[in-house]
This record gives C-alpha cells, structure tokens and sequence, in this order.
C-alpha cells in the first residue's frame, strides 16, 4: 500500500474516524484504524463491533493495499502534521508517514483479524442536516447518563406519516422534536432506540452536509442504523428493550400556562440559584405580571427576582431543578417561552410543567420541540 494523500483532508477524514473509537476497547485491535487504498480513494474506517464510522477521500495510489494502525496515534500524528501532502507506505509490518520534513513510522496490526465493517446499501429516509442537528441538540441532552437503565440511556427514533420525532427521557424530564422526514424506503413505520453518545455526534458531524440519510434496518439478524451526510457513514448496533410510553404524558391541552422572556428568565435563574446547594430546586410563585424566584441556600443564604410574565389561568407555585429548567428553555431556540402547568388528583401538588416556544407574547409557536419537566416537592 503506498498513496499520496492532501494534509486537511487526511486529517479531518481520520479525526472522523477515530471519534467514535472505545475508550476502553476489549481487543488491541478495536483501536485501530484500517486505511485502503485502491484506485484514487482512500477509504478510512473504524469499528468495534457495535459502532463503525466510515469516510472515502480523494487520494494518489500507487500500489492498492490495506493497513491497521493505532487510531488514536495516527489522529494525534495527523493534526500536527506540516502543511504538505502526506505519503503513506505500508513496508514489511510498519506504516510509514511523511509530512515535509517529519517521518513517523508506526507499527501495523494485523489486518486480516480485523472485524468487517457494516455495509448498508439501502435507505430508508432522509432529513434536513441542519434541522436534524438542532433536533439532536434539543432532545439528547434529556437523555439518561445511568448504565443502570441502559433503555433510557438512548434517543428514541420514530417514523410515521412522513415525519421523524426524537424522544428522550431520563424519568425527570421528556424532550421530544419533531422534524419532516423524506420517505426513501417501503413507507413503513419504523422505531429504532439509538444510544445518545452516538445521536449527538451525529448530529455536530453531519450538520453542514445538506441531509443526513438514515437507514433503520431490523432483519432478524442484525438491528442497527446508519447515518451518511456526504461521504461519510456512520453504524450503530440498537438497544434493545421496549421504550417507555412517554409519549402519554402530554396533556392534550392545557388553559393555565405563563409566557415569559426566555433570556430574562435564564439570566435569573442563573443568579438565584447561585446560593443554592447541589441538587436543591428554585421556587417559582407564578401570578398575574410577575414570577417571583425564591432560592435558600446554606449558611441562610438566600436569594429572590422577579421576573414579567403573561400569566393565563389560576396563580401557581411550583419548585423546579434550575439545570434542567435552563436546558428546556435553552432548547426552546426562541426569544419567548411558553411554560404551562398541568394538574395532578391532588390540589395541593402541581403536575409536570410542559416548556414550549412563543413566536411573541401572544403568538404560540408549532410544537415540534416540547419539553416536559417533572417539578420537585413544593419547599416549605
């Protein structure tokens, strides 16, 4: 294997690659990157058995071959290289990079040990890469981080009637969005439950390449999905297990909700929750005009602000972890907030609050990004 290969190019197609790897891979092997050369492609790929990622760049063979060297070095090696075009040559069992006036010589691993990559030839749909990044954005950070409930640690994916929706949920709060979905496959429904790590790193690498093709496949022996933008492919095995019907927990309507100036809000919940201890909630004391933030921290530190709202309906009090707060009003992507409060059987104990995007005061936004959070016991 011998090619000739442009310096950007080579690096941003290994940085690629190399994203994904385990940190902790259970053979040798997994930490390795196979480059083959054949014809005037380069194709770099990586894969553990449970996520690939795969990208082909224009590149100057000499002779077609394949290696296997460290991911991890070749990366760090690439981004540091001298602004020349890089010649790659396997010779005997090492892998020698020049760059200018810098030669590094790797070890090469044996590449016929090496897993196969995941090829899927089909699709089953495509959607905006834009909207789909900021659809990522707004769902995966509700995603759970505990291993204990690996169901939960995922991104729910659903197709139905042209549009895909985004659910996930970590039992505190559910964020869900939804985005138009172009139909390249039977037209079917489909679900696919897709761990959060990978959905997000999809979602930053594919936002600038037009659309992302996604392909769900579910044939008896394999369950994965795959996102390509451009040239670059990325799998991922699913998790298996039933995802909990959240979608149920929306009310269907709600008569009693406050709109309020997203970065108002933000801003106060940031400086009253200054005096507050680790995972203590804020008190909110919503009424006609104004929302009154109360925070009591330790050492009788304590804080409050008052903050202009449109109240509709009855004067409420509810008490809210601010982080999870600021990440629905953060996702709402808009300059007013839409926060609406649902009942529970009993009075004294208000039900999740639903966070959705104003187009103004008045002026609901369609709610394709809703966010639902469940509040903490009223303090006392």
């Amino acid at each position: 294997m011998r090619f000739t290969v442009n310096r950007d190019v080579f690096s941003d197609a290994v940085s690629f690659a190399v994203k994904l790897l385990p940190q902790r891979p259970t053979q040798p092997l997994l930490s390795g990157v196979l480059l083959h050369a054949d014809g005037d492609e380069l194709t770099i790929s990586s894969f553990d058995y449970e996520v690939s990622a795969q990208t082909g760049i224009s590149a100057a063979v000499t002779d077609a071959g394949r290696a296997l060297v460290s991911g991890r070095l070749l990366g760090e090696i690439a981004q540091r290289l001298p602004h020349a075009d890089v010649q790659v040559a396997l010779i005997d069992n090492r892998v020698e990079v020049r760059c200018g006036s810098a030669t590094f010589t790797l070890p090469a691993m044996p590449v016929e040990e090496y897993p196969q990559v995941p090829q899927v030839d089909s699709t089953s749909g495509a959607v905006p890469a834009e909207d789909f990044a900021d659809a990522v954005a707004q769902v995966s950070l509700a995603a759970s981080r505990d291993d204990v409930t690996p169901v939960i640690t995922g991104v729910q994916f659903e197709v139905s009637e042209r549009v895909l929706t985004l659910t996930a949920t970590d039992r505190y709060r559910v964020a869900t969005r939804s985005l138009d979905w172009e139909d390249r496959g039977a037209g079917e429904h489909l679900t696919a439950l897709v761990p959060s790590k990978i959905v997000t790193e999809v979602g930053k690498t594919f936002s600038g390449d037009g659309e992302v093709r996604i392909t769900i496949v579910k044939d008896g022996e394999r369950e994965l999905i795959a996102f390509t933008g451009g040239n670059k492919t990325v799998t991922s095995l699913l998790i298996k297990g039933n995802y909990p019907p959240v979608g149920r927990l929306f009310p269907e309507a709600i008569e009693n909700y406050a709109v309020v100036n997203t970065g108002d809000l933000v801003e106060a919940v940031g400086r009253v929750g200054l005096v507050l201890e680790r995972e203590a909630a804020l008190r909110f004391s919503f009424s006609e005009g104004t929302v009154m933030l109360e925070a009591a921290g330790t050492e009788s530190a304590q804080a409050v602000e008052n903050v202009d709202v449109h109240l509709v309906g009855d004067e409420i009090v509810v008490s809210l972890k601010p982080q999870f707060l600021l990440d629905g009003l953060r996702s709402t992507r808009a300059e007013f907030t839409r926060i609406a409060f649902t009942r529970t059987e009993n009075p004294g104990k208000p039900g999740p609050v639903l966070i959705t995007s104003q187009r103004s005061k008045e002026e609901a936004d369609e709610a394709s990004f809703r966010y639902l959070l469940q509040p903490n016991l009223l303090l006392r």
